[in-house]
Order: C-alpha cells, then sequence, then structure tokens
C-alpha cells in the first residue's frame, strides 16, 4: 500500500472525508445494476436473437431460472472479492480492478443481443458486482474510528438511498430506452434527431446507458482515493485469523441467521422476475399513466426512500418503547412482514386464473408491504453483518451475508427450472407458486425465532486510530 494513503482513521468525531465519494458511486454503480435487471426478464422473453439475427426468445420459466441463476452468481463472488480484498490486494484496488470487469460486461450486453453476448455479459457482471459488494460496505466501516462510530448506523442509511436513488431512477428509465413506443412518448420530437445520429430504443441503448453509468461509478471511485482510509491487505495473517478464534466463532454463529435470511431473498428477488410477468396479465393503467411491467420496480426504491425515514424516526421508537428492538428483533419483524407481502401476488395471480384482470394497483400494495420488510431485513442485516465481525474478517462476513441471497436466489432457480417436469408443473401452476413460496416464507420466519434466541454474539468495533 502506498504511502501516500492513511491506512488508520483520524481521531475525530466528523463524518469522515471519503463518504461522499463512497455514496457517489454506490448510486451510480447501482443505477447501473438494477438498471440492467430491470430489463433483464423482458429482453430474455421479447427481444433476444439467434446468431443469425433473427428472434429467439425464452420461455417464462427458462427467463425466470436465468435471472436468479445470474443472482446467485452475483451473490457468491463476494466470497472471492472479500479474499482477494483481505488477503491479497485491499479493499480500493479489489474494487478499482474489478469494476473494470464490470464495465466490460455493460458493453457485452448492449453490443451482442444475441445468448453469446447475454452470457459473457451476465458473467463480467456477476464477476464485477459480486467481488466488489463485500468490499465496498466494509469499506464504508473502515473509513470510521472510535470517535466518530455513533456516525456508523447514519452512514449506512444513507448507503441504503443511494443504492435506491440509483436503482429508482434506473427503473423508471431503462424499460424506457428498451420500448420504442415508450420512448417516442416520453422523448417527443426529439425521438427524430435522437435516430439521425444513432440514439435509438432497443437493447443497445438500454444496456449502454448503465454502462456508461458503471464507468461513471468507477471515475468517481477513483476521485476518492486520496480521501479514503486505505486498510492494507493482512497476507496469511487474514486466513488464520478467518480459520480460528473469535473469526471462525463469529462465523459459526451468524450463519444460521444467514440461512433463514436466504428465504426473504427468495421472495424479493422474484420481483425482477415472476412479478414483472404477472404484471403482463393485470391492468397497468394508474394514476392516469400506463405502466411497462418492468417499470413497477421503480416503486420498491421509491418506497424505501419514503420509508426508511419513516422508520427510523417514527416506526422504530413507537415499538422501542413497546419492547427493547434489537437488531435481531428488527430482522424478525421484517421477515414475518414477507408472508402477507407476497400472499398479496397470490391473491392476484388467483383472480387472474379466474379471467380478471386486476389493477396494478394491487402489485403496488404488495410492493409496499415487502418494501417495509426489506428496511427491516436488509438495512439491519448489513449495520448487524459489520458489527458482529472481527476487524480481520469483516469482507468474508459481509460475503457470507451476501451468499444467503445466492441461497434464496438458487432455491428459486431449482423450482422453477422443476417446474416444466411433472408432477411440479401441475403442483406449481398458476397460483399455487405464489402460495407455495409464501409458505416457504413462514416456515423459515417461525425458523428464525429460534435461531435468532439462541445467537449469542458479540460486537466489534471499527479500525481504532
Amino acid at each position: 500500500m502506498s504511502a501516500s494513503y492513511r491506512t488508520t482513521p483520524t481521531d475525530t468525531d466528523r463524518m469522515p472525508p471519503g463518504i461522499p465519494y463512497i455514496v457517489g458511486n454506490e448510486a451510480a454503480e447501482r443505477f447501473s445494476f438494477y438498471g440492467m435487471k430491470a430489463i433483464l426478464t423482458v429482453f430474455m422473453t421479447e427481444h433476444l436473437l439467434s446468431s443469425s439475427g433473427e428472434l429467439a426468445v425464452m420461455s417464462a420459466e427458462d427467463a425466470k431460472f436465468y435471472v436468479h441463476s445470474f443472482v446467485v452468481a452475483s451473490y457468491l463472488f463476494p466470497l472471492i472479492g472479500a479474499i482477494l480484498a483481505d488477503w491479497l490486494f485491499g479493499k480500493y484496488r479489489t474494487i478499482l480492478w474489478l469494476s473494470i470487469i464490470y464495465c466490460l460486461g455493460h458493453l457485452s450486453l448492449a453490443l451482442d443481443e444475441t445468448r453469446l453476448g447475454l452470457g459473457l455479459g451476465l458473467a463480467l457482471i456477476a464477476i464485477g458486482t459480486g467481488a466488489i459488494k463485500p468490499c465496498v460496505s466494509a469499506h464504508v466501516g473502515d473509513q470510521f474510528g472510535a470517535a466518530n462510530r455513533h456516525l456508523l448506523s447514519r452512514v449506512f442509511g444513507w448507503f441504503y438511498l443511494a443504492i435506491n436513488l440509483g436503482a429508482l431512477a434506473s427503473t423508471l428509465l431503462t424499460p424506457i430506452l428498451l420500448n420504442e413506443d415508450s420512448f417516442t412518448a416520453v422523448f417527443g420530437g426529439l425521438a427524430g434527431p435522437l435516430a439521425r445520429i444513432g440514439v435509438r430504443p432497443g437493447p443497445a441503448l438500454a444496456f449502454g446507458v448503465p454502462g456508461v453509468l458503471m464507468a461513471l461509478a468507477t471515475m468517481v471511485f477513483w476521485l476518492g482515493r486520496n480521501s479514503f482510509i486505505h486498510v492494507p491487505p493482512r497476507g496469511r495473517a487474514f486466513l488464520r485469523e478467518a480459520c480460528s478464534g473469535e473469526g471462525l466463532q463469529a462465523l459459526v454463529g451468524l450463519l444460521p441467521i444467514y440461512c433463514c435470511i436466504a428465504a426473504f431473498w427468495c421472495l424479493f428477488d422474484q420481483t425482477a422476475s415472476a412479478w414483472v410477468l404477472q404484471a403482463k396479465d393485470m391492468n397497468m393503467q394508474l394514476f392516469g399513466t400506463t405502466w411497462l411491467p418492468s417499470q413497477l420496480q421503480a416503486v420498491n426504491p421509491l418506497f424505501i426512500l419514503l420509508f426508511v425515514p419513516l422508520f427510523s424516526y417514527v416506526i422504530y421508537p413507537a415499538i422501542d418503547r413497546m419492547f427493547p428492538l434489537t437488531p435481531l428483533r428488527k430482522i424478525g419483524l421484517g421477515m414475518f412482514l414477507t408472508v402477507p407481502a407476497f400472499a398479496i401476488s397470490g391473491l392476484i395471480q388467483t383472480w387472474i386464473d379466474g379471467g380478471a384482470t386486476p389493477s396494478i394497483g394491487w402489485q403496488v400494495f404488495a410492493y409496499a408491504l415487502l418494501t417495509a420488510a426489506e428496511v427491516m431485513v436488509s438495512i439491519t442485516c448489513l449495520e448487524f453483518s459489520y458489527t458482529q465481525a472481527p476487524p480481520s474478517i469483516k469482507s468474508i462476513v459481509m460475503s457470507c451475508y451476501l451468499a444467503s441471497i445466492a441461497l434464496g436466489n438458487e432455491f428459486t432457480a431449482v423450482v422453477n427450472a422443476l417446474i416444466s417436469r411433472p408432477p411440479l408443473n401441475r403442483w406449481l401452476e398458476g397460483a399455487n407458486y405464489y402460495w407455495f413460496f409464501t409458505g416457504v416464507m413462514l416456515v423459515a420466519a417461525v425458523a428464525y425465532v429460534g435461531v435468532a434466541s439462541r445467537y449469542r454474539g458479540r460486537s466489534f468495533p471499527p479500525q481504532s486510530s
């Protein structure tokens, strides 16, 4: 590590100077990821081409399988990123180098609309986004010392808000860039001049814009290099500490909790697959606007922006006056709230199977409940995982939490792979599909209560100055 970089936090009670660069980077990176993910299911089922240039789209079940398999890869590579960062390169260089691979993945999606371009692009993005995930969140915590540790909760809130500002903008914009009618309606008279300079709606533009934002995210992160605390890699000591003593004890204690939380992600990430496909059979008129099925995902980050301050300043204090609201209790409440959220999608599908065309407002209501659950589960898990991890393996612990997302999505991918085969094709067709996952969530929430009641971890402070 260069001697020009500070390796320990300053003794101050103020906000670390590197935080704005990290938050700005996260907003742009999340725009790129969620913008690409928002249109992935629609691209696979409506726009995918063969090598000869003919339309060669996937079935709904295949699209769901590949979307969730991509998410699995994206949340398994964090383990590799954590090892690279803590053992060999440090968090800063790992994030910077893998961000370049990330950009190449977006480039592949924008230039090649066949399965080859899709597979290569998603593989590179999974490597890039996956490997930097645990490093970025742990890099946030590394900026704090004992004197300003009290600001950590506030920053993780900002961090999550940045994620959702990027996600909100991209999930509203990229479906428009993919759909010719929506593009013309939104850009009006500009559509002609834009077409003359090569800017036309379609996969190239819809995937290209998120790629530009990822390049911007990489630049913003590089600009903050002199403001960051650069915690150096620990070399072989990292492996010894991860596999023995308090590091191993922390991992053993957290893994059962993460296994239960996997069920939440099993349901939550279906907003980008099953819920998009369900929306195609619904009345898309809402608030005087006809929405695209993939645009409905934007209500999740919108609700996040509303719910984070609401929960922090109103709901959590109100609950805390009735009983002590620990991080584990917040997570538990969120898991139980996920059950009715997904049950609503089961009701929607029941009405659709009865020949009705329910309003998309019902799915918005389901999003509201699911987002409230996300605030309690996801934000809390980010901070809880960081505080429960010894300083030497914070990236490893964060990657294990992210692996719970992969585990949940792998379960969903496997179920969708089996749906085309008897007897699951009969048992899980229509509304039964949604009721099955609702039941899975209920079982996991009950199991979590037992696991959380036996947890005996300890909190570790940030690195001291």
